[in-house]
């Protein structure tokens, strides 16, 4: 795995990546001292509705930014996105309204909107290998888990010499070396698309994905893997301080065995996908963390308990997670994983707009053990309709008719009206044979 990380392009963009994601950690510490300046013991409000606004923009803005930017050469977009995010984050510490904040927020996450699934599309073009890729997925998912962890360490170490206010100026350069490192890296070019009209761009990402059956699946592991994620995140802070009285300190360490957890995850995927295929691995996962929310909606936990659960349910929610780029780009053409992967963008953040509030809500009215009880209804629910929708097997050659076509169709010669190859959701193929 470390030897990707020499890899002439790889190697930069994972660089920028890692750049970019310390900036947003600092941004993310910055972000909470700024909103307790603005609206003290409100703050929490604030915060909730800024990330409210993030998702939005996520799954509102991200399907149309996608399709404004499909022919815009990669590197224009990424550098652009970045600068974007600079300029917000450089406006940031002057910021003197609340409702700033939000706008600040729907800009910065409608710029992330754009770099983030072309980053991720871009990846498989420059590592052709199958096992290079699933390392390259594994080293992704650890730059996110070491980040989770570093970033709030090294703004804390740099809150003793200045105040909140220069956090920006981190992230601010965080992007621009990200920026600086993408305009300096040689990237392939896209695949050249056809024509097509505005609305059929906006939407061809989301079509290839429901025809799917794998994709089908992916989403709804997703929403189980957002189910106990959303806890993790939203109220990991609450049980920690009030169910068992403990202090900042002890949220730090639970936070970090969940991202342990994940990083274990990360590191040991590589080999496991090498001798099994991805759904048993990602469903798995996913039923790791559904047992994991179960036992806690029964059983009150000790404190070590809960943190080898929550170390446990980072396990399984990075064997969901980290697969899912291998899913996208199994089941798209070169000219359209762009597509492919801003709208698993969009639909997995639906996935997390449905289960924070949710997550928030319940544990505030009825506590933990109802909280989790709910939560994981959401997450057997997510694996029983991958089981319906992602059946076993999942064959990349299929065999199958096309009776709409004519006999002399470019798709047909040699070949006749019924076939067998490696089916993938297209212009010729607009349903899965067995799902049609």
């Amino acid at each position: 795995m470390v030897a990707l990380l020499f890899h002439p392009v790889f190697g930069r963009l994972f660089a920028a990546q890692v750049l970019a994601l310390v900036g947003t950690g600092l941004l993310t510490v910055a972000l909470g001292l700024l909103a307790f300046d603005l609206a003290g013991a409100a703050a929490g409000a604030v915060l909730a509705t800024a990330y409210t606004v993030k998702m939005v923009a996520y799954v509102g803005l991200s399907p149309v930014a996608g399709a404004l930017v499909a022919r815009v050469p990669r590197k224009l977009v990424l550098i652009t996105a970045d600068l974007i995010r600079a300029c917000v984050a450089l406006a940031l510490p002057f910021i003197t309204e609340v409702w700033q904040i939000y706008l600040a927020i729907f800009l910065l996450q409608t710029a992330s909107a754009v770099f983030t699934p072309t980053f991720q599309a871009t990846i498989p073009d420059i590592l052709g290998d199958e096992d290079d890729y699933a390392k390259a997925l594994s080293l992704s998912r650890l730059a996110y888990d070491l980040e989770n962890l570093l970033s709030p360490a090294i703004a804390g170490l740099l809150l003793l010499v200045i105040s909140y206010h220069w956090l920006f100026g981190g992230t601010v350069l965080g992007f621009l070396l990200s920026a600086l490192i993408i305009a300096r890296t040689a990237l392939p070019a896209r695949s050249t698309p056809k024509d097509r009209p505005f609305r059929a761009r906006l939407t061809r990402g989301i079509r290839i994905y429901i025809a799917t059956p794998r994709l089908r699946g992916l989403w709804f592991l997703t929403l189980t893997a957002a189910a106990g994620s959303a806890f993790v995140i939203v109220n990991t802070v609450v049980v920690v301080r009030e169910g068992f009285g403990l202090a900042d300190r002890d949220v730090a360490l639970a936070l970090a065995c969940f991202g342990a957890g994940s990083m274990a995850a990360a590191l040991t995927l590589p080999a496991l996908l090498r001798s099994l295929s991805d759904r048993p691995v990602m469903i798995g996962g996913a039923a790791l963390m559904t047992a994991l929310m179960l036992l806690l909606a029964v059983l009150a936990p000790s404190w070590p308990l809960f943190l080898i659960v929550w170390a446990l349910m980072g396990l399984g929610y990075a064997a969901i997670i980290t697969p899912s780029g291998r899913l996208l780009r199994r089941s798209a053409h070169r000219e359209d994983r762009q597509a492919a992967f801003t709208a698993q963008f969009t639909l997995s953040h639906v996935c997390w707009l449905i289960t924070y509030p949710l997550a928030g809500s319940t544990m505030t009215a009825w506590g933990m053990a109802a909280s989790m009880g709910i939560l994981a209804a959401v997450g057997l629910f997510g694996i029983g309709m991958t089981l319906w929708v992602w059946p076993e097997g999942d064959p990349v050659v299929v065999t199958h008719s096309h009776p709409d076509l004519p006999d002399n169709h470019p798709h047909l010669a040699g070949k006749g009206h019924t076939h067998t190859h490696a089916l993938i959701i297209d212009d010729e193929h607009h349903v899965w044979p067995t799902h049609g």
